[in-house]
């Protein structure tokens, strides 16, 4: 796929995901949209920076998540040097943390 339509197609995604209305919604559409390991591994990674977030240390992290110490140090690079979409994603779920 040519990077201008990936681009599209993403945009396209974040459009719908937009559209939806409550959490009955989203669950309907992402088990539709995704498998079962791509849906767990998108959650674990959230629940990963959120703890992350909220200042656990990386042992607590995997015996919590089951997360590999690569997947951890991922998010957290994401989290220190990202786009800041977990930080907007926290902080309108009322979930204090970094800076």
């Amino acid at each position: 796929m040519k990077k201008n339509q990936f681009n599209k197609d993403v945009d396209a995604l974040y459009e719908a995901i937009l559209e939806l209305k409550n959490i009955d919604e989203c669950r309907a559409f992402f088990q539709d949209l995704c498998t079962y390991q791509e849906l767990n591994a998108m959650s674990q990674r959230l629940h990963v920076a959120k703890m992350l977030y909220t200042h656990h240390v990386f042992t607590d992290i995997v015996a919590e998540t089951g997360a590999s110490t690569a997947t951890i140090s991922r998010v957290n690079r994401s989290i220190k040097n990202g786009e800041e979409g977990y930080r907007a994603v926290f902080e309108r779920m009322g979930i204090h943390g970094e800076e």
